[in-house]
C-alpha cells in the first residue's frame, strides 16, 4: 500500500495561515504537523481542549481491515490498511513518547456470532484475503507489531471455551490487529499542542460560520465564531465530525452518499488488580467489543446498549444530556450484553477501581443496522479528501486512518 503521494513543496508564503476546524485526532494531528513545517494555525473547537470527545474515548482499534468481513470486495480493507500501518510511527513523531506500553499486548480474537451475517467458512476466507494484503505491503514492519509474516489462528473448540460462550460462538479467530489507549494518546496530544508556539488555540469557541474575505473559493477566508471573526487564513481545513456536512453544504459541497450520525457510548474501566481476560470482538452482527491494555486498564461496548441516539440530518443537536439513571442503566447493560457472550466482562466489572461511561457523535458515510447485510456501514472506503479552492474537507472514517491523511492535507496547505 502507498501512502499519499507528496507534490513539490513551494516556498511558504510569510503570511501563511490554515484555520482547522475540529480539534479531534484529525484537526489536531493536522495542526501539529503544520506547525512542525513552520505554518501557523489557529485550531477551533466548541470543547474546553484538544481531544475531548470521540477521539479521547473510543476503542483505539488500530484498523488493518479484519474487520469488515462484510465488505468482501477488499475495498475497505485497502482504504484503512495504509492508514493502520503507518499509525504508530506518525503519532510518535508528534507526541515524542513510545505507543508499546499502550497498545494491547497480542493479537485480537474475532468471536463470529451464530446471528453473524458473515457465515464462519466466509470470514475465515475474508481474513486469509486481508493477512494476504498485510504481507505484501512494504510498511508492514511499522504497525504496533511487527505484522510482515501475517497469519491468521483458527482457535478450537476448547479455545473458545475458554473465552466465550460456546452457545453462540460457532467460531473464533486471533488476528493480529491491535488497539491503543486513546485516553492516554489524547493526554499527550493535549501537551503537545499546548507546548506549540504555532498553534493558537481557540477552545470552547463553536463555530457558526466559514466564507471567503472577498466572495472567491480560491482567496482567503474567515471563521465567524458567534460574534468574533478570525482570520484572514489561507487555506480553512473542515476536520469536524457532526459539524462537516453543515459547511460543507454552505460552500455547496453536498454529500455524496448516504450518512449517519450515531451518539454512542461504552465503558473505560480501571480494576483494582491485574485481570489477564482477552480483547475480543463478536463481529458483523450483534457487536461487542472488550479491550485489555495492560491488564489493569478496560474498554467494554456492547453497540446496540451504548448507542444513545442516532440522526440523519446535516448537522446534529448537541450533545444529548442523559441523566444519571439512564446512564447507570446503560452502563448495567453493556455489560450484562457483553457479559452473556464474553463472561469475563463481568469479573472486570467486578474489580473495577474506577469507571466512566464516555463517548460521542460518530460520523460515517453510510446507514442502516449493522446486523442488516444491505447496512452501507459496512464500507468505510469512501472516506478522505474534499476540495473546493482553498477549503479542504475531511472525512477520517476511523481514528486509525487519521494521521495518514493528515499527511495529505499538510501537503495541499503547507506547500501552497
Amino acid at each position: 500500500m502507498k501512502r499519499p503521494v507528496a507534490r513539490k513543496s513551494r516556498p511558504v508564503k510569510r503570511s501563511h495561515h490554515v484555520a482547522v476546524l475540529g480539534a479531534g485526532i484529525m484537526g489536531s494531528t493536522t495542526a501539529l504537523m503544520l506547525a512542525q513545517k513552520g505554518v501557523s494555525t489557529t485550531l477551533f473547537d466548541a470543547a474546553d481542549e484538544p481531544m475531548f470527545r470521540a477521539s479521547r474515548w473510543n476503542e483505539g482499534k488500530i484498523h488493518l481491515g479484519f474487520l469488515y468481513a462484510a465488505d468482501p470486495s477488499l475495498q475497505t480493507a485497502r482504504r484503512l490498511l495504509p492508514g493502520g500501518l503507518a499509525f504508530k510511527g506518525l503519532v510518535e513523531r508528534l507526541i515524542g513518547s513510545s505507543l508499546d506500553q499502550q497498545t494491547t499486548p497480542e493479537g485480537e480474537i474475532f468471536l463470529v456470532h451464530d446471528s453473524s451475517i458473515v457465515s464462519a467458512d466466509a470470514t475465515a476466507r475474508y481474513l486469509g484475503a486481508v493477512a494476504d494484503l498485510v504481507r505484501e505491503a512494504k510498511e508492514a514492519s511499522g504497525y504496533l507489531a511487527d505484522v510482515s509474516d501475517c497469519m491468521i489462528e483458527v482457535l478450537s473448540r476448547q479455545d473458545i471455551d475458554r473465552i466465550a460462550d460456546t452457545r453462540n460462538i460457532i467460531a473464533a479467530y486471533r488476528v493480529p490487529e491491535r488497539s491503543v489507549s486513546t485516553n492516554w494518546i489524547a493526554d499527550r496530544y493535549v501537551e503537545a499542542i499546548s507546548s506549540e508556539a504555532r498553534i493558537e488555540p481557540m477552545f470552547r469557541r463553536r463555530v457558526t460560520r466559514v466564507r471567503p474575505t472577498d466572495g472567491s473559493i480560491n482567496d482567503q477566508w474567515v471563521v465567524e465564531t458567534g460574534t468574533e471573526v478570525h482570520g484572514p487564513f489561507d487555506f480553512v481545513v473542515n476536520a469536524l465530525w457532526e459539524g462537516k456536512l453543515f459547511f460543507d453544504s454552505m460552500l455547496h459541497m453536498p454529500p455524496e452518499w448516504e450518512w449517519s450520525h450515531r451518539y454512542r457510548l461504552s465503558l473505560f474501566i480501571r480494576t483494582d488488580r491485574p485481570n489477564a481476560a482477552p480483547s475480543a470482538v463478536v463481529i458483523t452482527g450483534p457487536f461487542g467489543d472488550m479491550k485489555n491494555y495492560n491488564d489493569r486498564d478496560f474498554y467494554l461496548s456492547w453497540y446496540p446498549a451504548g448507542l444513545v441516539t442516532e440522526c440523519r440530518s446535516i448537522q446534529p443537536p448537541y450533545s444529548p444530556e442523559i441523566r444519571s439513571a439512564e446512564r447507570e442503566q446503560i452502563e448495567q447493560s453493556i455489560v450484562n450484553k457483553l457479559a452473556e457472550i464474553i463472561p469475563a466482562a463481568s469479573s472486570i466489572y467486578r474489580q473495577r477501581q474506577s469507571v466512566r461511561l464516555e463517548g460521542g457523535w460518530v460520523f460515517a458515510m453510510g446507514a442502516g443496522w449493522l446486523g442488516d447485510p444491505r447496512s452501507t456501514l459496512h464500507r468505510r472506503d469512501r472516506i478522505g479528501l474534499r476540495r473546493v479552492g482553498t477549503y479542504i474537507s475531511v472525512d477520517t472514517g476511523k481514528y486509525s486512518i487519521a494521521p495518514w491523511l493528515a499527511l495529505e492535507v499538510v501537503d495541499l496547505t503547507s506547500g501552497y
